[in-house]
């Protein structure tokens, strides 16, 4: 009866032990990728995000936090170097503050629209931007997510026509030399202030004015408390996806392949979405009361390409990459 008894238990044991090991690994091996992002998760990026996270999910387990609730705005890039977070949705202007070449991104009126900014990041100039970043911060930019044209939103109800009119305006511009640079750039007193506080800044008049895409005007209400809305379409808006380069690594070229494709599929969808809300929110924002017109788009761009030109930003960037954009 022992040797019986023995034996059963062996067996049970060995069918419960092939049992635990043909579980799938994702029940407790799958990496876990935390991503952090400032927008919210009621935006159209947030849908981006989780878009990914759902073709990933057979590999990875996705964990995104909006609205900067994980990391502040600003503070993701030096999260991911240190190693307390795996993805990030990361401003240019960011990137710029330890590679100075990037600035050349940074700057007004240098993409036309969002199918220049593609082509710009899937050619040679732009693989060599993302080269230094890799190599230089480490980690690897999966591409850009556009967000929108920014325009200038006002709460005082004065008409502005060329950089002229904006002298004393005091226009929030998110915090870091290369904000700060593009606000003076369009004839505004730039002042810095963090996304999640424009709504009472505007509200109170702490600031006059701010300037993003019109989604984000619409995500953030901010149009409750502004009068009108200039079209200067001075810079193309863009984040980068990125993911640190050890969590890149370690995944091997085949799931690299699969999760670059499920990233590139992501930013499309984000992207034509993105175009088409613009479109409808010109007449949104009209019916509800703003005044929405177009300045003198010629003198701004003259105005503001010229003082990145003389500026000390200008030295720092690879030579001759303004005209291979250019010709793109």
């Amino acid at each position: 009866m022992t040797h019986i008894f023995t034996r059963r238990l062996f067996l049970a044991s060995t069918v419960a032990a092939t049992a635990l090991a043909g579980l799938p690994a994702f029940a407790q091996d799958k990496p876990k990728l935390r991503f952090s992002a400032v927008f919210s998760e009621q935006d159209i990026r947030a849908e981006m995000t989780k878009m990914l996270a759902d073709a990933i999910k057979d590999d990875f387990i996705f964990e995104g936090y909006y609205g900067g609730n994980l990391f502040k705005q600003g503070t993701e890039l030096v999260a991911l170097q240190r190693g307390n977070l795996e993805m990030g949705n990361i401003a240019p202007q960011d990137i710029s503050k330890q590679v100075p070449a990037w600035s050349i991104v940074t700057a007004g009126y240098l993409f036309r629209d969002a199918a220049h900014l593609k082509a710009f990041f899937a050619s040679e100039a732009g693989t060599e931007l993302k080269k230094l970043a890799e190599d230089q911060l480490g980690v690897v930019i999966l591409g850009p997510t556009y967000f929108g044209v920014r325009q200038v939103g006002l709460k005082p109800d004065k008409e502005i026509k060329t950089p002229a009119d904006l002298a004393g305006i005091k226009l929030r511009m998110p915090g870091g030399d290369a904000w700060q640079f593009l606000g003076t750039a369009l004839g505004a007193n730039p002042t810095p202030m963090a996304y999640a506080e424009v709504y009472t800044g505007l509200q109170t008049g702490a600031i006059d004015g701010q300037d993003n895409p019109l989604p984000n005007v619409e995500n953030m209400k901010f149009y409750e408390v502004m009068s009108q809305i200039v079209l200067t379409s001075h810079l193309v808006g863009f984040d980068l996806l990125t993911i640190s380069k050890k969590a890149w690594d370690e995944m091997g070229a085949e799931k690299q392949a699969k999760f670059q494709a499920a990233a590139d599929a992501a930013i499309d969808f984000s992207t034509q979405k993105h175009l088409a809300r613009e479109k409808e929110l010109v007449e949104t924002f009209k019916a509800k009361g703003l005044k929405i017109y177009e300045p003198d788009v010629a003198a701004f761009r003259k105005h503001v390409q010229e003082q990145y030109l003389e500026s000390d930003l200008a030295k720092d960037w690879p030579a001759g990459m303004v005209d291979k954009i250019n010709a793109l």
